[in-house]
């Protein structure tokens, strides 16, 4: 198993955090969350991991979003073509860590509302694939798998391929035999609308 240093060099993350918000009517990104933001909550957890990079994907009110954040130990990225669907999203993540961090092995890919996405769970994907040795590994809750989920970089041609509003939920399916999962059962709570909000602040 490769040593935790090793691994630092080769996962990266990207946090998808480009979409409108529509159904909340406010940027769920600034939603407040344990003395901070719901994105700057899913950064510290991505930057507490064994990861060494870490890229947040932002489009929809960019400006506001970005001032609001601690820049440290991040990329930020814009994908001008964030209304054409989260996979348009995903292929500006993969095309920043093609472009500057080449010696990238595995990248995680999670979003911004799932308020649980902890350090630790973000550490188990990592040394699941390292065990495993599986192309994927997905999070599991509610019977389906979903994010956050780890993707080889022999898989990083197939997230480039995504198109429209479909996620990278797709290839766990199509690569069925390769992948693998950890289970996450506050996975299935996601901030999408006033009413998911009010019931995290319960």
């Amino acid at each position: 198993m490769p040593d935790q240093a090793q691994t630092e060099e080769n996962i990266a993350i990207i946090i998808l955090a480009a979409g409108r918000s529509s159904r909340l009517g406010s940027p769920k990104q600034l939603l407040e969350y344990r003395g901070t933001s719901l994105l700057q909550h899913s950064i510290d957890a991505a930057t507490g991991s064994m990861a060494s990079s870490v890229i947040i994907i932002l489009g929809s009110d960019k400006e506001n979003i970005e001032k609001q954040l601690n820049r440290e130990q991040i990329i930020i990225t814009e994908n001008p073509d964030w209304e054409s669907g989260m996979a348009s999203s995903i292929r500006c993540g993969i095309n920043e860590i093609l472009n500057s961090f080449s010696k990238t092995d595995a990248a995680i890919i999670m979003v911004c509302d799932q308020p649980y996405v902890s350090s630790d769970l973000l550490n188990e994907l990592i040394l699941a694939h390292q065990t495993s040795g599986k192309a994927i590994i997905a999070s599991s809750y509610d019977n389906i798998l979903g994010t956050p989920a780890l993707f080889h970089k022999s898989m990083f041609h197939e997230l480039m391929a995504l198109k429209g509003d479909k996620g990278a939920r797709v290839l766990f399916n199509k690569f069925h035999d390769q992948t693998g999962s950890i289970d996450f059962k506050d996975g299935r709570i996601d901030i999408d609308t006033s009413e998911n909000y009010k019931n995290l602040a319960k």
